[in-house]
Order: structure tokens, then C-alpha cells, then sequence
């Protein structure tokens, strides 16, 4: 891919704000609405001070470490060469592949009833792979293409949500949100901030576009809490007009199509046409963020001996190799796999790589920088959320759970092997070598 051209601020920011503003927000209100009740918008605002949390490590060490690698380059920086490090190297890439088979069909299923396509296997199958290899070959062109891309699309995509606040804010019914505090209603709040929490993970995706963006030691920072803000403000902002102009019963109800159903009552039948559009916008500019970022991923982790080096020879198009397994590993899931039973595989290992970002920035503080302090009540924060959402998914999708402790196994022993007999090491990459652009 042309490195030549680099990314701007804004690109970066619009790539960070399209993976969090992606199908979630659309389907995740009749969920949310269940576990918190009126305390919705709260909810979206403790599930954005987790992120904030994370944030702060995630800043200072993208302003030292320069490498698309992101936040494995920073584990590796701050707990050295081992086991762990490989492990969860392989896990971090395979999440970025089921996430772009989630987005494949997510993406399929707003586009075929918007646009009236039969609904049929061999239909859906067909729409997903024209997605997937239009956003591949969108990253033949380079960083900068995928940058300016992703910008008008979320442009589209954001406008749409801030035409849904701004008409729907004045219907709004205020004694429906009035917020409840007794321990039920809290417990649910706790939940479905841990929920939204997913909501929020895309902003790591910024790190991973640092060796491509203009000057990264400043930008990466700003980027990162920019983007987290936009987010939180557009959450809140479409909690507060949806449980304004819904009951709870209505939203549960509802479910998926609940910003469209909220929208009908000021903008009518266009209201709930406007939503579906910015479904497919919202789908589509997650889905191009995450290519791009998953063949990064690939092509720097296969420099710093993550992955092997098949992943970062260029092969058709000038193209790296990790571009095409990455994007057709998450076809292949798309097309032939049920994803329910995998797909909380990207909250789990999301959740658990930023842990361990935040215990080698601890470890090695003092080269980083950083207050300790702060690094320290993170670090306790996000265990806890990491905890309560193991609970939480053992007692609500237990095939679930024991599908993403599968897969954990099943990289920890791939990982093994690996080292043992192919002598897979990674002191001589980039990031403990030095050869990094770290400032």
C-alpha cells in the first residue's frame, strides 16, 4: 500500500469514530433499554469514562511508540518477549477478522430490506462478499484513499444521527428520563455499561494507523480523546432522544429498529427510511476501518515477528499479503459460520489487551511517563469491568463464554507450538530493537 501519503488528523479521528459508531448503535437500544431502564443515557456515560481509562495509557504510549502494531507494540514494549505476548498477538488479529465477518452481515442485513433485494441465502452471501472485496480493493490505493473514504462516509453517517437528535430533541417527553436509584435499577445500569463499553473500543484502531498518519507523537493523543468525545456526546445525545420519545416497554419492544421506530413520531415515514440508511453508512464505515486496520495489523505485525512473513511480502497490487488473509479470513467466517457463539471473542480479547497495555505501562512508567496514580486506578477499573463481564456473559450467554476461553486455549497452544518448532521469537523485532521511530 502507498505509505508516501499520510493521514490527517481528521482521517484518523473519522476512522476511529466509525469503528465505535458502527451496527451497535443502531441494535443494541432494545438490549440496553432491558438491563438499565430510564438510567440509558447513564449507562453511555460510564460505559465513556471506562474508555477514558483506557484512553490515558493508550495516549501516552502512542505519543512514545510509533507502530501500527498499536497496542501490541506497547505490550511487547512493556512486558518484553514471552508467551503471553505471542498469545495474545494472535488473539488481537483474529478479533479484527470476526469483526469484519460481523459487519458482513450486519451490513447485509439493513441493505437487502432497504433496498428491497429477495431475501435468500445465495442473496445474502452475494452482498456480503461484494462489500468485503469493494473495501479490499479500496486499500490497494493506499492509507490516504482509505482516509478520505472513511471521511465522507462518516461525514454521511453522522449528519444523519445529528438531523435524529436535533428534530427529535424537542419532542422529547423529560419526565421519561427522570433517572431511578434503587439497587435493581442500579445493577441493571452497571450491566449495560459494561455493554456499551464495546460501543467505545474502536479508538485503538487509531494506533494502529500511526506509522501512516502526520506527525503521530501529537496527533495520536488528540486523536484518541477526539474521537472518544464525538462518540460520547452522539451516544448520549440519541439515549436521551430515544428514551424521550419511547417508553422503556416501547424501546425493549422495538429492540433492534428502535432508532427508527423513535424516529417515525417528528420525522415520520422518512424518519424510519433516514435511520436504515444510516445503519448501512454507519456498517459500511466500520467495516472499511477495520480492513484497513486488520491488514495494518497483519503486515506490522509480521515485520516484528508476530505473524508470519507471508502476511507482510507484497503480492498482487503492491499489496501486503496480511491485506488478503485478513480480509478473506473474514469473508470465509461471514460466508460459512455461525458468529453468535465467536463473536464476543472481540470483547473479550479487546477488554484483556487493554488490561495488559495498562500493566506494562505501569511496569515501565518511569521510561513512558505518566502518573502512577492514575495508571494504578485504571488498571483496577478495568479489571473490575473485565470480571463483571465474564460474570455477566456466564450468566447470560454461557456458550458463549466457554467459546471465548476456547479460543483463548486454542491460541495459547497454537502460540506454544510455534515458539517450539518454528522458534518463533520476537527479540530482533522493530519495537525491542530500537529501529522504531520512538520519540
Amino acid at each position: 500500500m502507498n505509505k508516501t501519503k499520510k493521514l490527517s488528523l481528521i482521517e484518523v479521528i473519522a476512522m476511529a469514530v466509525g469503528t465505535m459508531i458502527g451496527a451497535s448503535i443502531f441494535s443494541i437500544f432494545g438490549l440496553g433499554a432491558k438491563l438499565a431502564g430510564v438510567n440509558l443515557p447513564w449507562a453511555f456515560l460510564l460505559s465513556g469514562i471506562y474508555a477514558m481509562a483506557v484512553a490515558y495509557s493508550y495516549a501516552v504510549l502512542g505519543s512514545k511508540i510509533i507502530s501500527d502494531a498499536g497496542p501490541m507494540a506497547f505490550i511487547l514494549k512493556g512486558l518484553g518477549d514471552n508467551l503471553l505476548t505471542g498469545t495474545l498477538s494472535i488473539l488481537y488479529w483474529f478479533s479484527f477478522i470476526v469483526s469484519i465477518a460481523l459487519f458482513g452481515k450486519g451490513f447485509a442485513g439493513y441493505f437487502m430490506p432497504l433496498f428491497h433485494v429477495p431475501l435468500s441465502q445465495i442473496n445474502t452471501d452475494l452482498v456480503i462478499t461484494g462489500l468485503i472485496l469493494f473495501f479490499t480493493v479500496l486499500n490497494f490505493f493506499g492509507s490516504k484513499t482509505v482516509g478520505k473514504a472513511e471521511f465522507w462516509i462518516v461525514l454521511i453517517k453522522l449528519s444523519i444521527l445529528l438531523l435524529f437528535i436535533v428534530a427529535g430533541f424537542q419532542f422529547i417527553q423529560w419526565n421519561r428520563l427522570a433517572p431511578q436509584t434503587d439497587p435493581a435499577h442500579l445493577k441493571g445500569l452497571l450491566n449495560a455499561s459494561i455493554v456499551f463499553f464495546l460501543s467505545y473500543m474502536g479508538f485503538g484502531l487509531v494506533t494502529n494507523t500511526s506509522e501512516n498518519m502526520n506527525h503521530p507523537q501529537k496527533n495520536v493523543p488528540r486523536a484518541i480523546f477526539i474521537s472518544i468525545f464525538i462518540v460520547m456526546l452522539f451516544y448520549l445525545g440519541i439515549s436521551v432522544v430515544t428514551l424521550g420519545n419511547l417508553s422503556v416497554p416501547q424501546i425493549i419492544k422495538a429492540s433492534e429498529n428502535a432508532l427508527a421506530v423513535a424516529a417515525e413520531p417528528f420525522l415520520g415515514h422518512w424518519g424510519f427510511l433516514l435511520v436504515s440508511i444510516g445503519a448501512v453508512f454507519s456498517i459500511a464505515s466500520a467495516l472499511n476501518a477495520t480492513i484497513y486496520g486488520g491488514a495494518n495489523i497483519a503486515f506490522s505485525l509480521a515485520k516484528d515477528g508476530f505473524l508470519p512473513k507471508t502476511f507482510e511480502r507484497k503480492i498482487w497490487f503492491n499489496a501486503p499479503g496480511g491485506l488478503y488473509v485478513t480480509a478473506g479470513l473474514g469473508l470465509f467466517l461471514a460466508l460459512f459460520f455461525n458468529l453468535n457463539a465467536i463473536a464476543v471473542i472481540t470483547t473479550a480479547v479487546t477488554t484483556m489487551i487493554y488490561i495488559f497495555v495498562l500493566i506494562g505501562h505501569y511496569k515501565n512508567i518511569d521510561s513512558f511517563g505518566g502518573k502512577k496514580w492514575i495508571v494504578k486506578m485504571n488498571l483496577v477499573i478495568l479489571i473490575l469491568v473485565f470480571l463483571a463481564l465474564m460474570r455477566y456473559q456466564w450468566q447470560t450467554q454461557k456458550d458463549a463464554f466457554a467459546a471465548s476461553w476456547t479460543i483463548f486455549a486454542g491460541a495459547f497452544i497454537l502460540e506454544y507450538i510455534y515458539r517450539k518448532y518454528y522458534l518463533r521469537t520476537f527479540k530482533n523485532s522493530r519495537i525491542l530493537s530500537g529501529k522504531l521511530n520512538q520519540k
